[in-house]
């Protein structure tokens, strides 16, 4: 089942870090189905074109910015060109992330293997979103939607800095909700759970590899750990980003919401 989202967005700019053929494509395709312009970035261009053609092919205008959003002067480049071609900018969603090498076994706690998942995750977020507020204020206000994760709650010894990345990310989020409401700009967190896809299915090969199973076997015994027996697909975390990103939750700000099929409760 479908839930019509058609004119939730209509009028509005949005801009998508980490635009890849994952979670980030799927995000784009939500906000221009609900109206939105959309500017894509991601420091790996290779996707961004073939995504910018299927957003037009909704009717909706779309820009590429390749960014590294570790770079200050790349995500002011990005939210100046979305507000020189689009018009606007209306809603930031912090989607680019990196995570440890889980292939790499590791004697104990490194603190080296944290320092990419906290630059590009959260000090990553925390420069885009800074190089928005100006553009989100002239806007008359906005949403910035940072992706979080079930690591938060659950984190794994081989994804530490990842979690831990992530936890600061939630934190800084809701003092970034404080800070900006009197702007009308409203920051929430969506954290999702498993997402099928290209690395968690990397992932679940590694796993089955190194038990001897099948990767499906893997798949089902981690979906059976959730209250709803299922992995999401990045389609279906993508509406929680549009519900954080449209007036529908135009009272929320400083949340995190667990999309996680029930594996966290509370």
């Amino acid at each position: 089942m479908t839930t019509p989202t058609a004119g939730l967005l209509t009028g509005r700019s949005a801009i998508v870090s980490g635009v890849g053929p994952g979670l980030g494509r799927s995000i784009a395709l939500a906000l221009a189905d609900a109206g939105a312009d959309v500017a894509l970035a991601a420091r790996r261009a290779e996707t961004l074109d073939a995504v910018a053609s299927e957003v037009e092919a909704r009717g909706a205008r779309a820009c590429v910015v390749p960014t590294d959003v570790t770079n200050p002067a790349d995500c002011r480049a990005l939210v100046e060109t979305t507000n020189a071609e689009l018009g606007r900018v209306d809603v930031v969603v912090n989607n680019a992330f990196t995570e440890e090498d889980w292939r790499e076994p590791f004697d104990g706690f490194d603190p080296a293997r944290w320092r990419a998942p906290m630059e590009v995750n959260c000090f990553g977020a925390l420069t885009l979103s800074q190089a928005a507020v100006p553009f989100l204020r002239q806007a008359g206000g906005g949403s910035i939607v940072m992706i979080t994760t079930l690591s938060v709650k659950n984190p794994v010894p081989l994804l530490a800095g990842y979690a831990a990345s992530k936890r600061a990310l939630t934190t800084a989020a809701q003092v970034l909700a404080q800070e900006l409401g009197p702007d009308g700009i409203r920051v929430n967190c969506v954290a999702p759970g498993h997402i099928r896809g290209g690395s968690l299915d990397e992932y679940f090969a590694w796993i089955a590899d190194q038990r001897g199973v099948d990767v499906e076997d893997v798949a089902a015994e981690i979906a059976a750990l959730n209250a709803l027996p299922h992995l999401a697909t990045p389609d279906e975390i993508a509406g929680a980003v549009l519900f954080f990103a449209s007036d529908l939750s135009r009272m929320v700000t400083g949340q995190a919401l667990d999309v996680n099929c029930g594996r966290t409760l509370g």
